[in-house]
């Protein structure tokens, strides 16, 4: 049967901010802006994304890009926020307002490049700007590796040397320059070596080797006021001749060039490493036979309430589900279709269980750790009833047992190589956990490994403690101050999606899923064990 016409994505289009005159939040400094974007649908707004936060900045040019699918028959309504942001959370509800932008995709992509004053909640247009730019994604996988030095800088600080930073900017088709990348920046220092980095080359430069793309490199300033220390313009072909060996332009300031006849360059700027390579998405691995390993772990500590009592969030209620039931069945609804046999883990943690009843943060819903597989989600689920009638719920809330479980067996994937099996762990606790450090420790060695972990807090707890959990607001680290190697935690508390469709619940935590996997296996170096087509063909 064929999809209805609104199923069928014309294209997809990527979107790209800047603002002009934003107003002055803070008494003391520019404004910190950040643009978040929301989409509606059904009558509701849901955000799409967000761009980076630019410091001291009332006219900022956002390099990260929002992507959304295009439906030529329908009307996309679109609303572009801008904040300012002075805190690390993840909420936008406690930084300063600075103006918004009620549109629609296809006035954007019509009237593209587009300039609209924003306006207050009020709709009162302000004086302040935003330009939005809109090109269609083309297919392609396709990025450049590129390494970037540079030496002999001009001195731009009074007391120090410079803080340098590269900014690389392509020629739009409306013939204006855009930003499509920034560099960190160098703290003092005239001879900077800067992190390699990628980038997609319909990104770079429409993946047309002839396009005139511009590397400026300019002094970082805190207030905003970064000074130009020079710069050039190049194209993918000349960046592709360091493949094989070094290439050095002259970076120029054309302000210092006017006044100067002797004047010959601002400083060296050298290309080191210049790397094509192909990168896949999460379908090419699942074309390629990947299959995703389903366990799920569930918290029986005594806090959730005597199991017999109808206020206990592990009451079984003949007619309504409980949040640990729902949880389990609407994310495994999703995962399940990525694992050929169906055959679920299943473990639980903070209970006496029998014969001897003892504590056990890692036992088996089925009480059989050698065999502790369910058939299917249902399967889950029964296992879980027939549990609760059978074990004393204790405590307390640690789960670094359990993570530690299913890392081992994703530790075995790891060492196999390859790209065969990925492990997702479902966790759902009532509670904060009380073996901070060694989930911490836990989820940095699990974050090297094919393993992805998902958190749902259940019951009115109060959750904000494990938020730190989730790499979203910053870099997890181990109690001894390791990184994790890639986020791979997502945290929700389960009464944010209470009243809204079981579907919800598991978008939320499962959206992150296919980009973790992805990242799993680019860090590995890993391909598709069966290559796309399009490889094939390359």
């Amino acid at each position: 049967m064929a999809q209805p016409p609104s199923a069928l994505c014309v294209t997809k289009v990527e979107i790209r901010v800047e603002c002009r005159d934003l107003r002055k939040a803070d008494v003391t400094s520019k404004s910190d802006p950040l643009c978040a974007l929301y989409m509606q649908q059904q009558g509701k707004w849901f955000e799409v994304g967000r761009t980076e936060k630019i410091k001291n900045d009332q006219n900022p040019k956002f390099t990260k890009t929002f992507q959304v699918d295009y439906f030529f028959e329908e009307v996309q309504k679109l609303k572009f926020m801008i904040y300012d942001v002075d805190n690390e959370t993840s909420t936008l509800n406690d930084d300063d307002f600075l103006g918004q932008l009620e549109t629609t995709l296809g006035e954007v992509v019509s009237g593209n490049p587009m300039t609209k004053p924003l306006s207050l909640w009020e709709k009162i247009p302000i004086k302040s700007q935003i330009i939005i730019r809109a090109e269609e994604i083309q297919s392609n996988n396709e990025m450049i590796n590129l390494s970037f030095k540079a030496e002999k800088l001009d001195k731009k600080d009074f007391l120090g040397k410079s803080d340098p930073f590269l900014e690389i900017s392509r020629l739009g088709r409306d013939n204006q320059w855009q930003p499509v990348h920034r560099t960190e920046v160098r703290k003092n220092t005239l001879n900077p070596t800067w992190k390699p980095f990628k980038l997609n080359l319909n990104t770079l430069c429409f993946n047309q080797p002839k396009l005139q793309i511009k590397i400026d490199c300019y002094d970082h300033d805190d207030d905003g006021s970064h000074d130009l220390i020079g710069g050039f313009t190049t194209t993918l072909t000349e960046l592709l001749k360091a493949e094989t060996s070094q290439v050095e332009w002259p970076a120029i300031n054309p302000k210092k060039q006017a006044k100067k006849k002797n004047y010959h360059n601002s400083g060296l700027i050298y290309l080191t490493e210049a790397k094509i390579t192909k990168e896949y998405s999460f379908l090419d691995y699942v074309f390629g036979g990947m299959q995703i390993n389903f366990t799920v772990g569930v918290d029986f500590t005594a806090s959730n309430g005597d199991p017999k009592n109808a206020s206990s969030l592990h009451y079984i209620n003949p007619y309504q589900p409980n949040e640990y039931m729902q949880a389990i069945s609407t994310v495994g609804a999703v995962v399940q279709d990525y694992d050929s046999d169906k055959m679920f883990p299943a473990l639980g943690f903070g209970a006496k269980i029998p014969p001897e009843y003892q504590v056990s943060h890692e036992f088996a819903l089925n009480f059989n750790l050698q065999n502790p597989f369910c058939a299917g989600v249902h399967g889950i689920i029964e296992a879980y009833k027939n549990c609760i009638g059978q074990v004393q719920l204790y405590g307390p809330t640690n789960i670094a047992p359990v993570i530690y479980h299913v890392a081992n067996f994703a530790l075995a994937a790891h060492q196999q190589g390859g790209a065969k099996s990925y492990f997702v762990l479902l966790l759902i606790t009532d509670g904060v956990v009380t073996d901070l450090d060694q989930t911490r420790e836990a989820i940095v060695y699990a974050s090297g490994l094919p393993m992805s972990i998902i958190i749902v807090g259940v019951g009115a707890a109060d959750f904000s403690a494990m938020n730190f959990l989730d790499g979203d607001d910053g870099v997890l680290r181990s109690a001894r101050g390791e990184p994790v190697r890639r986020d791979i935690v997502q945290f929700v508390p389960f009464r944010r999606f209470q009243q809204a469709p079981p579907a919800e619940l598991a978008k939320n935590v499962l959206a992150e899923l296919p980009q973790q996997v992805v990242q799993y296996y680019r860090m590995m170096g890993v391909a598709p064990e069966v290559p796309p087509p399009s490889a094939v063909n390359t």
